[in-house]
């Protein structure tokens, strides 16, 4: 196994006034050059929005683009035609494809957002354009919730990657085993919330580990825990 951890406190960030944001890869003003990406994972960005505030119309292309709220929630607009509030407890995936524009704002007016934009390289370029949005549960449940894959499987959000994202929510104490879904892929696994032992690894509060050339993985709560785990070809 081969295995890279990557403190809180170490990651990017920009403060812009309206946005707080923490970028795990480099992005913007970061820049790092040992940590521009991990296999086709390009995006990890930890974002607080200001109520009311938000990015104006920009452009995409050629990138898998996932959005989870985790505080809040977020109106979007494309050109697609999509008009939508993602909400906590949702995931959005786009695939951009030959090219979409789209704005994101803060849907409320009073209290900030706090979410989780995700980039993917895609498998194949040049596709058409498309739009998806599904509610999940967000109760503890001591088990693997899929969020993401490339067949739509057991009710996920369908990607244009031999990609698999997968939320955790453990009670203290307990602990499961993730197993690779894909041979090759590696393990982008990212601590929402609480702290966790994984790997022999101490994860607190937005630490993240990345694993290659291995088929599993324990994860177990030191306390009420909230896990993604981004599985992705390296």
């Amino acid at each position: 196994m081969e295995k890279t951890f990557f403190p809180a406190s170490e990651r990017g960030k920009a403060e812009y006034g309206w946005l707080s944001a923490r970028y795990s890869f480099s992005f913007a003003n970061y820049f790092n050059p040992s940590n521009i990406h991990f296999g086709v994972l390009r995006v990890l960005n930890d974002d607080i929005i200001k109520p009311g505030r938000g990015f104006d119309t920009h452009p995409h292309d050629n990138m898998e683009i996932i959005t989870i709220p985790i505080k809040g929630a977020l109106r979007h607009r494309d050109s697609m035609g999509h008009e939508s509030i993602i909400e906590a407890g949702e995931v959005q995936l786009m695939s951009a494809g030959t090219g979409i524009t789209h704005s994101e704002y803060n849907a409320s007016e009073s209290e900030e957002i706090n979410l989780l934009q995700i980039w993917v390289f895609p498998r194949k370029q040049g596709v058409e354009p498309s739009y998806d949005q599904k509610s999940f549960s967000t109760s503890i449940s001591n088990h693997f919730q899929l969020l993401v894959s490339p067949d739509g499987r057991d009710g996920s959000l369908r990607i244009n990657q031999d990609a698999f994202f997968s939320l955790l929510q453990l009670e203290d104490g307990v602990e499961v085993d993730y197993i690779r879904k894909m041979t090759g892929n590696g393990m982008y696994i990212f601590q929402i919330e609480g702290e966790s032992q994984i790997a022999g690894e101490n994860l607190k509060e937005r630490d993240a580990l990345s694993l290659k050339d291995t088929e599993n993985v324990n994860i177990k709560a030191n306390e009420k825990s909230w896990v993604l785990v981004l599985e992705v070809p390296v």
